[in-house]
């Protein structure tokens, strides 16, 4: 239970980072600015993760009841994918190491995964905004370790390789081609003042 004031602040601040990546997510798939969009995302799941790893720091939270209260159904969140999917085209899918201790490598696509860390926490912030604090910090801390904690960091893997590639992907810089410039100029001009 999280009666103490602390806990409360604790469950404002979960709620906020929640808040926060929900609409960015939404607000960047809405754009559909590929450019833009991988780095934005890269910060805004890197955020998140920082709220799932503090809840995952806290003792198991309690919920009040044994089955978890009525809050309707779940977010729609098929435009979301759609549109996340449509942005990245062939970056969308790749693959990754679900569980590191049985190496069994999964594909699977950046925009189901992130449509499925909305659902997650869009459901737990219901619980939050109709009062139930318990419940709402309960189902965070539950699907963080269950769910979303592993696709967030395997989203944010996914997406620093994309970012990883588009700066570090280029011709080094030998010095060679200006060497090569200078030289060729030498020796034009070389040869017009020679005739």
């Amino acid at each position: 239970m999280t009666d103490d004031g602390t806990g409360k602040d604790f469950a404002t601040s979960i709620a906020d980072s929640v808040e926060s990546f929900l609409l960015a997510v939404r607000a960047i798939a809405a754009e559909r600015d590929g450019g833009s969009a991988v780095p934005m995302l890269l910060l805004e799941v890197s955020q998140i993760l920082l709220a799932g790893a503090r809840l995952g720091a806290q003792q198991d939270f309690e919920p009040r009841e044994e089955f978890q209260p009525d809050v309707g159904m779940e977010a729609d969140v098929d435009e979301l994918r759609m549109g996340l999917a449509e942005m990245f085209g062939d970056i969308d899918t790749y693959s990754f190491v679900f569980d590191p201790y049985s190496p069994d490598v999964v594909d699977s696509q950046i925009s189901d995964d992130v449509a499925s860390l909305v659902t997650d926490l869009e459901y737990g912030l219901r619980h939050y905004r109709l009062g139930d604090v318990d419940e709402a910090l309960w189902w965070w801390q539950f699907s963080y370790v269950n769910n979303w904690g592993n696709l967030a960091g395997a989203v944010l893997n996914a997406l620093l390789t994309v970012v990883a590639h588009d700066r570090l992907d280029t011709e080094p810089f030998t010095g060679e081609d200006e060497d090569l410039a200078a030289a060729d100029e030498m020796l034009e001009k070389t040869a017009a003042t020679a005739t």
